[in-house]
C-alpha cells in the first residue's frame, strides 16, 4: 500500500511542477538524496531551483518536516515547519526543529517563491534517516574469529549465524561494520553494492559504520548471515619496513540487525557467543599483495539458512566500547566503468600480456575453465617497457598479484574482495586454453563521487590531458585521497591532497569525501598541532608539520568552502586550523620558520648530469615562510567570516611580521630572491610576499627563467599548482599557454604525448629513449601535476566562484594558445554554470549558463570596441543585462540566471 501511495504522490507532484514556471529540483540532505544512518544532529538541507525564466532569485522559503508522508502532503502532523523565510539562501539550510531520535525517518518538503512572486507548490517528498546517535544504542558485541595463527597473511575468516524470524517483517536496518574489511551476506544475497568497506579511517579514533536496508532480503522463518572479513587497511603491512598491524592484530566483526515485525514489535540480531566462524577460499589477500583465492575451498551454501556449521568453531567476545564509532559520511566506493581488452598478445617471453587501454584503479574479472587443482596467476602493472614486457619494478615491494587456484567442473567467474590494483595492463600465467577477450575484463573502482565537471577544447592534446586529470582523480580517490595506487605506499599524502583539492572540485563532488578525510586530519593531528604527512597516519607523530603538507589544513578547508559555500566545514576544521598555525608561530624565531624537516618542491626538475647548477633547487625554509604566510591569510579569512574578530586582528598582525621577516631573510632590495628559481618567485607572487612595487619585476624573472629553460617549467609539487596563474596575473598569459602546450619534457603534454592515460609522479617517468626514472619513485598514476586542471578551468574558460558556493560566479575567458573553442561545464550548489567560446568566421561565439538563484560577472575578451549582441540583439537592450562597462579591452556585464549567447567580430588566433 505504501508503494502505490508514494508512486501516486510521485505522479501527481510531476504533473503538477511540469505545470509550473518555478520549480525545485535535486532536493539533498546532507549532500545525499535520501541518506539512511547519518549521525549529524542538525542536518543541512539544499535544492536547486529550476526555471525559464531569466534572472530568477529566491526570494523566500518554507520547509516543513515531518513522521509520515502521507500527513506531511496533507500539512498534518507537522513535526517542524520554518515558515516562510525571506531568504535566498537554498544550499545547507539548517535544521532547527525538536531533537532528532536515533533510527527514526524523517520527511521534508521544501517550497520556495522568487523575486517574480512565483511559486514553486511543495516539493516531492524526500526523507532522512538517522543512525544511531549514542554507544549505548549499540547492543552488539564485538567479535572475534577464534582461529590461531600470525595475524597478517592467513586465510580470510567466515562467520556466520543462523537466525528465526517469527512474524512478517515491516522494515529492517542493518548496522555493520569491521576491524579489517568485510563482506556480508544474508540469505545467500550480497547486502550493499559497496566495497573496501568500512573504509580506511583512524580506525581507533574514528570507525566508520554502514547502515543498510535489508527488508527485502530477510523473510518470516529461518534466515542466516555469513561475513567474510579481510586485513585490509586495519593490519594488513601498510608503508614500509614490514609496516603492520597498525590498529590491531586480530580481525572482528560488530552486526546489529534490528527488525520491525508488522505487529509493531521489534527484534535485534547482533553479533555474540552464539556466531561460528571458519576459514575458505581466500587464503591471503593484502592492499599490497593482492589476493589468492583457491576455489577448492570454497564453502557452497555457507550464507543461507540451514547450512550445517557444527564443525565449525566458535567465536571470541570481546568488552571492548564503541564510542569510537561514527557513521559513514562519504561517498562509498563502488563499481564504475567496465573495460574490455584493446589488444591480447604474447611477448617474446610467451607471456600473455592484457592491454585495456587505460591506466585505471580496481580489479579483474576473469572466466576461467580447467582441472581442478590447476593455478592461474595474474600480475598487473602501469607500463610495459621499450621492449613490450612487463614492467613492474617500480611497484617496489607491493605483488599486485592474483593466485587463482581452479575447482574445475565448468566456467568458474572470479573477482577479488579485499584489495585493489593499479594497472592498465595485465600478466596472465598459466591459464588453460587461449584467453579472449569475452574472458577477461577490467572494473574500476572508486568512491562514487557524482560527475560535475567537463572540459574541452580544440585541441585533442589538451582534451587528453583534462582526461587523464579526472582519471588520476577517480584512481586515487578510493576512500581516501592517496598519492598512488599501485605501489607499497597508497597512502593519504596531505601535500598531494591540498595541491590538487580545487581541481578536485571541478571534476567531481568531492565535498564529503574530503569532509570526511577532514576529520582523520583532525584526529591524528599531534597535541601541539602538528599535522601528519599522511593521513590516517600510519607513520608516526614525527612523521609531521612539513611546510606545504601540513597546511593541507587550512587549504582544504577554504577551497571547499568556496566550492560548496559550506560554513559547517570552517567552523568543524577550525580548531584543527588554528592548531597548525599556533605550531608554526611557536616553532618560529624572529618571525621566521626555518626549523624542521622539510619535503621542499618534491620531484622539482633537474637534470641528470647537472654541471652548470641548472638543477631548481629552491630553499626549504624559503618555501615554509611562503607557506606559513598563505595559511595565516586564510585563516584571517576563515575567522573573518566565522566572525572571531580577536583572531582576526592577531593573524593580520602576524602575516605583517612573516612578510617582513621573509623580506629581510630571503629577498634583496630591489625584489632579487635567493633561490632564483620558477617556485621562488611563484610562491613570493601567488602568496603576496613581496610589496606591491617589486611583484612586477619579480612576475618578469619569472618569466625570463621560464624562458631561460626553453620555456619549460622546472617546479615540482608545490609550485607547479600556481605557475600558470601567476603568470596570467601579471599579464603574461600567452607565456602560461605556452608552458601548458609545451609538447617536450618537463612539460604536461609530454607524458600524454608518450601515451599517458594518468598523470604521472615524474616529469619524466618514461624517458626520451622510452627508458623509465628511477624505479624507487616512478608512479604513472599520480594526481598532484594534475592541478593545472583549475587554472585551465578558470582561465581558459574563465570559470570561477566570486563568492562562496557559487552564488556569485566569474566567468572570464582569456582565449590563447591557438586555442579556436572551449567549453567547461559545472554542476554548482545551484545548478549548472557554462562557458563556451568558439572563434569562426572571424566573430567570437560565447555561450553562457548562469544558475537559477545566482548572478554572474562576465568579462567579454577584446569586446570593448565591437558591436557585441545576445541572440542578435543589441547587448544595451537586453534588460537583464546590467551594468554594461568598458575595462581595458574587454567588456563586463553582469547577468542574472539564465542562457546566453553574444557574439561579435574578432580576429582568430593566428596559426
Amino acid at each position: 500500500m505504501r508503494t502505490s501511495v508514494f508512486a501516486l504522490l510521485f505522479i501527481l507532484g510531476g504533473a503538477v511542477a511540469v505545470a509550473q514556471k518555478l520549480q525545485v529540483k535535486e532536493l539533498t540532505c546532507e549532500y545525499q538524496d535520501n541518506p539512511i544512518g547519518i549521525d549529524v544532529a542538525v542536518p543541512h538541507f539544499s535544492w536547486k531551483l529550476v526555471t525559464t525564466q531569466r534572472a530568477i532569485k529566491q526570494k523566500s522559503y518554507e520547509i516543513r518536516v515531518g513522521l509520515d508522508p502521507n500527513a506531511l502532503v496533507k500539512g498534518q502532523n507537522i513535526l517542524w515547519q520554518s515558515g516562510v523565510t525571506p531568504s535566498e539562501q537554498s544550499v545547507h539550510v539548517a535544521y532547527a526543529g525538536p531533537g532528532l531520535t536515533s533510527r527514526r525517518r524523517y520527511y521534508w518538503q521544501v517550497k520556495v517563491s522568487d523575486n517574480n512572486n512565483a511559486s514553486s507548490g511543495w516539493s516531492e517528498v524526500k526523507y532522512w534517516e538517522m543512525g544511531l546517535l549514542d554507544a549505548e544504542d549499540w547492543t552488539a558485541s564485538w567479535i572475534e574469529p577464534a582461529i590461531e595463527g600470525d595475524s597478517v597473511g592467513r586465510p580470510s575468516p567466515m562467520l556466520r549465524k543462523d537466525f528465526q524470524l517469527p512474524n512478517p517483517v515491516r522494515s529492517a536496518r542493518l548496522y555493520i561494520t569491521s576491524h579489517g574489511l568485510y563482506e556480508a551476506h544474508i540469505n545467500g544475497q550480497r547486502i550493499g553494492d559497496q566495497y573496501l568497506t568500512p573504509g580506511w579511517t583512524s580506525y581507533n579514533k574514528r570507525l566508520q559504520y554502514q547502515t543498510f536496508d535489508v527488508t527485502k532480503i530477510l523473510k518470516q522463518g529461518p534466515n542466516a548471515t555469513g561475513v567474510m572479513l579481510g586485513d585490509g587497511w586495519y593490519r594488513g603491512h601498510l608503508a614500509w619496513e614490514n609496516n603492520r598491524n597498525i590498529y590491531g592484530r586480530n580481525l572482528g566483526l560488530l552486526f546489529q540487525l534490528e527488525v520491525e515485525y508488522t505487529d509493531g514489535t521489534r527484534e535485534t540480531i547482533a553479533s555474540d557467543q552464539n556466531w561460528k566462524c571458519s576459514t575458505g577460499p581466500i587464503v591471503k589477500a593484502g592492499i599490497y599483495y593482492g589476493e589468492a583465492y583457491d576455489a577448492r575451498l570454497e564453502i557452497p551454501g555457507w550464507t543461507p539458512a540451514g547450512f550445517d556449521d557444527h564443525d565449525w568453531k566458535d567465536v571470541r567476545v570481546l568488552n571492548e566500547g564503541k564510542t569510537n564509532l561514527v557513521a559513514s559520511y562519504a561517498p562509498p566506493v563502488r563499481k564504475h566503468e567496465v573495460f574490455k581488452p584493446i589488444r591480447i598478445s604474447k611477448n617474446k617471453k610467451g607471456e600473455t600480456i592484457i592491454d585495456f587501454g587505460q591506466n585505471l584503479v580496481g580489479w579483474i574479472k576473469l572466466t576461467i575453465r580447467g582441472n581442478p587443482g590447476h593455478k592461474v596467476t595474474v600480475h598487473h602493472a602501469e607500463v610495459l617497457d621499450k621492449h613490450g614486457d612487463f614492467y613492474t619494478e617500480n611497484l617496489r615491494a607491493a605483488d599486485q598479484e592474483i593466485q587463482y587456484i581452479l575447482k574445475g567442473g565448468g566456467d568458474e567467474i572470479y573477482e577479488p574482495r579485499f584489495s585493489f590494483f593499479g594497472f592498465r595492463y595485465v600478466r596472465v600465467k598459466d591459464y588453460p586454453g587461449n584467453l579472449t577477450v569475452d574472458q577477461i575484463v577490467a572494473i574500476a573502482l572508486y568512491s562514487d563521487m557524482k560527475p560535475t565537471g567537463k572540459f574541452s577544447t580544440s585541441n585533442p592534446l589538451i582534451n587528453q590531458l583534462q582526461r587523464n586529470i579526472q582519471w588520476g582523480q577517480k584512481g586515487n580517490f578510493v576512500d581516501v585521497p592517496t598519492d598512488c595506487p599501485q605501489r607499497d605506499e597508497r597512502l593519504g599524502w596531505t601535500g598531494d591532497a591540498q595541491a590538487f583539492c580545487r581541481t578536485a572540485t571541478f571534476n567531481m563532488d568531492v565535498a564529503s569525501f574530503f569532509i570526511k578525510w577532514l576529520k582523520d586530519l583532525s584526529a591524528d593531528q599531534t597535541e601541539d598541532g602538528r599535522v601528519p604527512f599522511v593521513v590516517p597516519n600510519v607513520l608516526g607523530e614525527n612523521a609531521s608539520a612539513s611546510a606545504g603538507w601540513a597546511d593541507a589544513a587550512t587549504i582544504i578547508p577554504w577551497n571547499l568552502y568556496m566550492a560548496y559555500g559550506d560554513k559547517r566545514i570552517l567552523e568543524q576544521q577550525y580548531k584543527s586550523m588554528k592548531a597548525w598555525l599556533g605550531f608554526v608561530e611557536k616553532t618560529s624565531l624572529n618571525d621566521l620558520w626555518n626549523s624542521g624537516f622539510h619535503f621542499g618542491d618534491w620531484l622539482f626538475y633537474r637534470p641528470l648530469d647537472d654541471n652548470d647548477g641548472r638543477a631548481a633547487v629552491t630553499d626549504k625554509y624559503l618555501i615554509a615562510q611562503c607557506f606559513w604566510a598563505h595559511s595565516t591569510q586564510l585563516m584571517i579569512q576563515t575567522a573573518t567570516v566565522l566572525e572571531k574578530k580577536d583572531d582576526v586582528v592577531h593573524y593580520t598582525d602576524q602575516l605583517k611580521k612573516i612578510k617582513d621577516a621573509f623580506m629581510r631573510e630571503y629577498s634583496t632590495e630591489s625584489g632579487r630572491l635567493v633561490s632564483s628559481t620558477q617556485t621562488a618567485y611563484v610562491l613570493a607572487l601567488q602568496f603576496d610576499m613581496l610589496p606591491e612595487s617589486l611583484r612586477e619585476q619579480a612576475a618578469q624573472r619569472l618569466a625570463q627563467n621560464i624562458e631561460s629553460y626553453g620555456n619549460h617549467l622546472t617546479t615540482g609539487f608545490l609550485g607547479t599548482p600556481y605557475i600558470c596563474e601567476v603568470l596570467t596575473r601579471f599579464g603574461h598569459e600567452e607565456l602560461a599557454y605556452t608552458l601548458l602546450m609545451q609538447e617536450s619534457y618537463p612539460s604536461w603534454l609530454y607524458p600524454v604525448k608518450m601515451g599517458a592515460t594518468t598523470i604521472w609522479e615524474r616529469w619524466d617517468g618514461i624517458k626520451t629513449d622510452s627508458t623509465f626514472q628511477t624505479p624507487g619513485m616512478n608512479s604513472f598514476n599520480h594526481y598532484a601535476y594534475g592541478a593545472i586542471g583549475d587554472w585551465m578551468y578558470r582561465n581558459i574558460t574563465g570559470l570561477s566562484a566570486l563568492a562562496p558556493g557559487y552564488k556569485e560566479i566569474k566567468i572570464r575567458p582569456i582565449p590563447g594558445g591557438k586555442l579556436t573553442q572551449a567549453t567547461a561545464e559545472l554542476v554548482t550548489p545551484y545548478g549548472l554554470a557554462k562557458s563556451s567560446w568558439m572563434i569562426q568566421d572571424g566573430r567570437f561565439r560565447f555561450d553562457v549558463i548562469v544558475p537559477a538563484n545566482t548572478s554572474a560577472n562576465v568579462i567579454l575578451p577584446n569586446a570593448a570596441t565591437k558591436k557585441i549582441t545576445e541572440r542578435s540583439i543589441d547587448i544595451g537592450k537586453v534588460k537583464v543585462i546590467r551594468e554594461i562597462t568598458a575595462v581595458g579591452a574587454d567588456v563586463s556585464v553582469t547577468l542574472g540566471s539564465g542562457s546566453y549567447h553574444f557574439e561579435y567580430p574578432l580576429t582568430p588566433p593566428q596559426p
